[in-house]
């Protein structure tokens, strides 16, 4: 795409627009999603300028041909209908009589394939140290595994969802971690994991941290090591969906162990409040929860891994993590407050937890779910609706308030979508889904800035760090902060402050001075723009949550049609269509997974039907004798197929 300078961008677009108009601010022009749109999904741009019934046409910017046209409603254009057929053309938003929208395109999956590699390669960056045995921690801030980040971070619990939602896309890049032997991701993963089991007991020094840890009156942490078995947890259940080729059985059994033995000394049997003190003037003293130690909904997650984990294992105990893990669930059931800031937007990075888990709940064990959870889910889409209807689609804090005043909200946007399309799935709301995608919108400049979150810095530029196709970065960044983030990929730095959201009295804008590396020293803006672990790895569960209920699987009979029932001997087409089309000039291949008769499932791999069709394929022989199940991804992130043999 072009990544010519916006001012530079506009004089080009000489021809495709016929006249060029002053760019005032970004009130006054077609904000769009910079690098582009998922085909089949959502597509809006806003112009808070433009009054309603204004025309807006969406144009090639190849040829100036005019694809698309409709009318603009409460500052907005939707152009969901557009779904071209190319993956490569570029397109604009032309209005009359203002300048014009950068390009973007529209392909299937667009944001997966732009975003997923980056999404990990942060994690990859930030780490504190290289050895997660003999670590850094003193000379870490919060001590890691991530900088500026304790064991809070979760990363195993976030990391693991990600494989499993689009394992074989991930198995395509094993180079930089993996030794060409294992996928990145996974490395990472048993990166996070060999940490916590290693700081299974830790408890400081850290270079530094806003607070301390433990419930009021009792001894004071200096390191969150209760939180590493979360993080243990995750990698246990792991190891029975996708890691046992990458992790050898007596490690895991290192992990389990500790688990069992420190459960319920370290309270990981249920939720756990007022356990963090914070200096932080954001969240100052002993809050219920706390993005920096314990997360509503944490203990849902934990919980479940431990029963996948245990229920596979023959002298597991899976029924008490299992109850554990639904007394979690009946507490978020019967105590979560929408109306409650700290239950909500005021526990900022940990927010998308609680909704998060319950999904989760759904997904793994919709039979074992309590009773209310999806009523619970269907009460805070409810709410997400009435909060997000305005022009941005952003979730605002009151009637009056729509943002902070002071500190970035970099745990609302970039992690809310991936909670509207895990709650959007479960609920079969397509228009929860579309606020969904407008939050990625957000995220990629579709908010009063103009500019997507992360700053586009030439250090990132420099190591293939940042969205391909983006023109506009976040005007600040704070590079030299506790989480030392300037080289990092991938990094989200900043959101639209609460002046800086126009109101029907006024479209004024709080300015925002360019990043200096040279003279940023700590502290320096550090609550209006700094980046963190915790608000990147919500950004890694949007992306997660976003193919759930677009993956097809499909078993083709000889003739061509969907069978749930085949002969054994008989030779079917499996069909899968998931996010694994990056170039669209290259015929690339996936993995899908096949169970027979009760077997442990063997990996074929499919190949995509024609360069750019999204669609792969693969034939097989019917080799059971009495049921076959077919499968992408785990944990119900994927798709299954179940058929009977005859």
């Amino acid at each position: 795409m072009n990544l010519l300078s916006p001012g530079k961008f506009v004089f080009a677009l000489l021809l495709a627009t016929g006249t060029l108009f002053a760019q005032t601010s970004p009130l006054s022009v077609p904000l769009v999603n910079q690098a582009g749109y998922n085909r089949g999904e959502s597509k809006r741009f806003v112009c808070y300028e433009a009054p309603d019934q204004t025309s807006f046409d969406v144009v090639r910017k190849r040829d100036g041909q005019v694809v698309f046209s409709g009318k603009m409603k409460n500052g907005s254009g939707d152009f969901t209908r557009f779904d071209p057929k190319s993956s490569t053309e570029e397109y604009i938003i032309r209005i009359p009589n203002r300048n014009p929208s950068v390009p973007f395109r529209v392909a299937s999956y667009f944001m997966e394939g732009l975003s997923s590699k980056l999404a990990y390669d942060f994690f990859v960056d930030v780490r504190g140290s290289l050895d997660p045995v003999h670590s850094n921690e003193a000379k870490v801030y919060g001590g890691g595994p991530s900088r500026d980040c304790g064991a809070y971070g979760l990363e195993t619990t976030f990391e693991a969802l990600f494989y499993a939602s689009n394992p074989a896309l991930f198995d395509r890049w094993k180079t930089e971690l993996g030794n060409n032997q294992v996928p990145d991701l996974l490395a990472l993963l048993l990166w996070h994991a060999e940490f916590a089991y290693h700081h299974v007991d830790y408890d400081g020094p850290v270079a530094n941290r806003h607070g301390d840890l433990g419930y009021e009156g009792q001894p004071r942490m200096q390191y969150d090591y209760w939180n590493t078995l979360d993080q243990l947890a995750a990698v246990c259940a792991a190891y029975h969906a996708f890691l046992k080729p990458y992790l050898p059985r007596e490690t895991y059994e290192k992990y389990r162990n500790e688990c069992r033995k420190r459960w319920e000394a370290y309270d990981r049997h249920k939720v756990v409040r007022h356990w963090t003190y914070s200096t932080k003037w954001v969240d100052q003293g002993f809050q219920e929860f706390n993005e920096m130690g314990n997360a509503y909904g944490q203990s849902v997650f934990s919980n479940l891994f431990m029963y996948l984990s245990e229920r596979a294992e023959p002298d597991g105990q899976p029924e008490k993590y299992l109850r554990w893990a639904q007394e979690s669930a009946e507490d978020i059931i019967r105590n979560w407050n929408f109306d409650n800031p700290r239950h909500m937007w005021w526990i900022r990075n940990a927010e998308h937890i609680t909704p998060q888990a319950l999904a989760f709940f759904l997904l793994v064990a919709p039979d074992k779910a309590p009773a209310g959870t999806r009523e619970k889910l269907m009460a805070w889409r409810d709410h997400m609706k009435a909060r997000t209807n305005n022009v941005w689609r952003y979730r605002v804090h009151s009637d009056t308030e729509w943002a902070h005043p002071k500190t970035k909200e970099l745990g609302g946007a970039p992690a809310l979508g991936g909670s509207m399309f895990a709650v959007a799935h479960l609920l079969n709301d397509p228009a929860l889904r579309a606020i969904g995608w407008a939050q990625v919108d957000f995220v990629f400049g579709v908010n009063p800035v103009g500019a997507h979150l992360s700053n586009k810095s030439p250090e990132r530029l420099a190591i293939s760090g940042y969205w391909e196709g983006v023109e506009t970065g976040w005007p600040q960044a704070h590079p030299n902060g506790y989480g030392q983030l300037g080289k990092v990929r991938g990094t989200l730095d900043g959101t639209p402050l609460d002046g800086q959201f126009p109101r029907k009295t006024t479209d004024s804008q709080t300015a925002a001075k360019p990043a200096d590396s040279k003279s940023d020293q700590i502290g320096l803006n550090a609550y209006a723009t700094e980046g963190w672990s915790v608000s990147n790895r919500g950004w890694m569960t949007t992306l997660t949550f976003a193919p759930l209920g677009t993956q097809k699987l499909r078993v083709l009979g000889k003739n061509g049609k969907p069978a749930k029932e085949v002969r054994a001997g008989e030779t079917v087409t499996l069909e899968l269509t998931a996010p694994l089309n990056l170039d669209p000039a290259v015929t690339e291949s996936g993995t899908v997974w096949i169970s027979t008769d009760g077997q442990d499932p063997i990996r074929l791999t499919v190949q995509e039907t024609a360069p750019d069709s999204g669609v792969f394929t693969t034939n097989w022989r019917v080799t059971a004798q009495k049921s076959v199940i077919v499968s992408y991804g785990y944990w119900g992130l994927g798709v299954q197929q179940t058929l009977s043999v005859r």
